[in-house]
C-alpha cells in the first residue's frame, strides 16, 4: 500500500499518535490540579477528617497522572530530533528558548511542589501545604503556556526573520515571537477547556459514587464543585473561542476555509452538520447563512475568501487546492462544536438536579448518573478534535505563512521531515508505540480506578496498607512507569498515617 510508503505521511500519523496519546493525560492533570488545590483549600480551612480525606484522594489521582503524562511527553522530543530533523533546523533558534524555559521554571515548579505535596503533609506547615498545591497547579498551568507559545509561533510566526541560507529561522524578538498573534487566544482557549474536563472528571466520580450508594457527602460536594467550575470555564470558554476564531480569520484564512468546505468566495455559513465532496470541491451542509460571518465580524454579509482564490495569491503560491483534506477539517471541527453543545447540556442537568434533598436529585437518577459517569468522553473529544482542527487545518505547512507573518518565515509539511528515516522503520516504531501505550494506558487506569475505588477513606493506616497492596501488585503486572508511579503515591499516603492535616 502507497501508505506503508509514504515517509512524510506516516511521520505525520506517528507524531499525531504520539501527542494524542500524550494529550490524554494533559488536561486530566492540568484540569484536576485546580480541583486538587481546591479540595486542599477546603480541608485546610474546615480541619473536618472528610474533607481531608477528599483531598488526599485527589492529590494521589493528580500524581498518577502527572507521572504518566511526563513519561508520555518525551517521546515527541525525540521525534523532532529524527523524524522532524530538518523542521528542528529550522525552528531551533526560535524553539530553544521557550522550550528550555518550560523545563526549568515550569517543570520544575510543578515537581518540586507536587514533592512538597506528597512528602510534607505532616512536615511543612499547613499554610504552605496548600500555597504548594495552588503553586503546582500553576506549575502545570505555566507549562502549558511555554508549549503553547512554541506551537504558536508554528500557527502565527513573528519576531523572526529567515537566514541567509534559507534554511532556518533567526530569531530577532524574543517577545514578538513568543507573543505572536496567536498566544494569547490559544492559551485561554486551551486551559479553559482543560479545566472543563478536570471539572468533568470530577463529575463522573462524584455520579459513580452515587450510582453505588456511597460516600454521599464527597459525592455531593464533588458535584457542586465540578458543575461551578465547569460552568465558569464554559461561559469563559465561549469568548476565548470567539477569539481564537477571530485570530484564524485574521491570519490563516485557507484554516477557517478549509473548517467550513469553502472552496469559493462568500459569507461563509455557520454549518451545523454536512460532508464536503472534495473531488467536485462542494460542501453540503445544513446551517445558518453567513452565521460564521457574523460571529467573526458581527455582520452576516462579510464575504471571506475561498480556497481557490487563495491559491492564487502570492501569500499561499503553489497551494494544491485538491491535495487538501478538507473534509477531514471539516467534519473535525464540527465534532468538536456538537461536543461543547453535550457539554454545556451535562452542566446545566449536573447543576439543575444536583440537590442533595430533591426528589428528582442525580442521586436518585441512574440515566443521569451513567449520563454524567461517562461524559468526560465529551470534552476529551472536543479537545483532541480542536487539536486535529488546528494542527491538519494548516496543511500544507508545518509552519504557516501567517497574514502578518515575516516575509519567507514559513516551511512545507513535506520538507520538515528527515530523509535518512525510512518508512519500515516508522511503521516499526509506531506498532511499538502502540503496544508501550496501551500497557500504559492500562497501568494507568489502574492505579487511578484503585484510588477512586478505596475513596475518600478517614482510616489512614488501613489505606496506606490497601495501597502498599495496590503497589506491589501493579509494579509485578504492570509497566515499570506504573510501579514507580503508585510507589511514589504510597510514599505519600504512609507519611499520612499519623492523621489529618495539622
Amino acid at each position: 500500500m502507497d501508505i506503508f510508503a509514504d515517509q512524510v505521511l506516516l511521520s505525520r500519523i506517528q507524531f499525531a499518535l504520539t501527542a494524542s496519546y500524550h494529550f490524554i493525560f494533559v488536561p486530566i492533570t492540568i484540569g484536576i490540579g485546580l480541583i486538587m488545590a481546591i479540595f486542599v483549600t477546603k480541608a485546610y480551612r474546615s480541619r473536618d477528617p472528610e474533607d481531608d480525606a477528599l483531598a488526599r484522594m485527589w492529590v494521589r489521582i493528580y500524581t498518577a497522572t502527572f507521572a504518566i503524562g511526563v513519561a508520555t511527553g518525551i517521546t515527541m522530543e525525540f521525534s523532532f530530533g529524527t523524524n522532524w530533523a530538518n523542521y528542528s533546523r529550522f525552528v531551533g533558534d526560535i524553539f530553544g528558548a521557550p522550550l528550555a524555559a518550560e523545563a526549568l521554571f515550569a517543570f520544575f515548579l510543578e515537581s518540586i511542589f507536587l514533592g512538597f505535596i506528597i512528602f510534607g503533609r505532616n512536615k511543612i506547615k499547613p499554610g504552605l501545604y496548600v500555597a504548594s498545591a495552588w503553586l503546582t497547579f500553576a506549575g502545570s498551568a505555566l507549562s502549558a503556556l511555554w508549549i503553547l507559545i512554541a506551537n504558536s509561533w508554528m500557527q502565527t510566526p513573528a519576531g523572526a526573520v529567515l537566514a541567509p541560507n534559507g534554511n532556518e529561522a533567526w530569531i530577532t524578538d524574543f517577545f514578538a515571537a513568543a507573543f505572536n498573534p496567536s498566544t494569547l487566544p490559544r492559551y485561554a482557549h486551551t486551559v479553559l477547556a482543560l479545566l472543563v474536563m478536570g471539572a468533568f472528571v470530577t463529575i463522573a466520580v462524584a455520579a459513580w459514587y452515587m450510582h453505588k450508594g456511597r460516600d454521599s457527602r464527597a459525592a455531593h460536594t464533588m458535584l457542586r464543585v465540578g458543575g461551578v467550575v465547569g460552568i465558569v470555564s464554559v461561559v469563559l470558554l465561549l469568548g476565548a473561542a470567539h477569539s481564537s476564531a477571530v485570530e484564524v480569520w485574521e491570519e490563516q484564512p485557507t484554516k477557517l476555509a478549509m473548517m467550513e468546505g469553502q472552496y469559493e468566495t462568500e459569507a461563509p455559513e455557520l454549518s451545523l452538520f454536512g460532508y464536503v465532496d472534495e473531488e467536485t470541491e462542494e460542501a453540503h451542509t445544513l446551517g445558518i447563512p453567513g452565521g460564521t460571518s457574523f460571529l467573526a465580524t458581527g455582520t452576516f454579509d462579510t464575504e471571506y475568501p475561498g480556497l481557490n482564490e487563495l491559491a492564487n495569491t502570492s501569500q499561499f503560491e503553489g497551494l494544491e487546492v485538491d491535495q487538501l483534506p478538507v473534509n477531514f477539517v471539516y467534519q473535525v471541527y464540527h465534532i468538536m462544536v456538537a461536543m461543547f453543545g453535550l457539554i454545556v447540556i451535562c452542566l446545566l442537568l449536573a447543576l439543575i438536579f444536583g440537590r442533595v434533598r430533591a426528589k428528582h436529585s442525580v442521586a436518585n437518577m441512574k440515566w443521569l448518573q451513567w449520563l454524567l459517569i461517562i461524559s468526560p468522553i465529551f470534552p476529551f473529544l472536543a479537545i483532541q478534535t480542536g487539536w486535529l482542527t488546528a494542527e491538519v487545518g494548516r496543511q500544507p505547512y508545518v509552519v504557516y505563512p501567517s497574514t502578518t507573518g515575516p516575509e519567507g518565515v514559513y516551511l512545507h509539511t513535506d520538507v520538515g521531515t528527515s530523509v535518512s528515516v525510512q518508512p519500515f522503520e516508522i511503521v516499526v516504531t509506531l506498532i511499538l508505540f502502540f503496544v508501550v501505550y496501551l500497557m500504559l494506558f492500562i497501568g494507568w487506569w489502574r492505579v487511578v480506578a484503585r484510588f477512586v475505588k478505596a475513596g475518600p477513606v478517614h482510616d489512614a493506616p488501613a489505606q496506606a496498607a490497601e495501597e502498599s497492596e495496590a503497589v506491589a501488585e501493579i509494579s509485578f503486572k504492570d509497566v515499570e512507569a506504573d510501579g514507580a508511579v503508585a510507589e511514589a503515591v504510597a510514599v505519600e499516603a504512609a507519611t499520612t498515617e499519623g492523621g489529618g492535616t495539622k
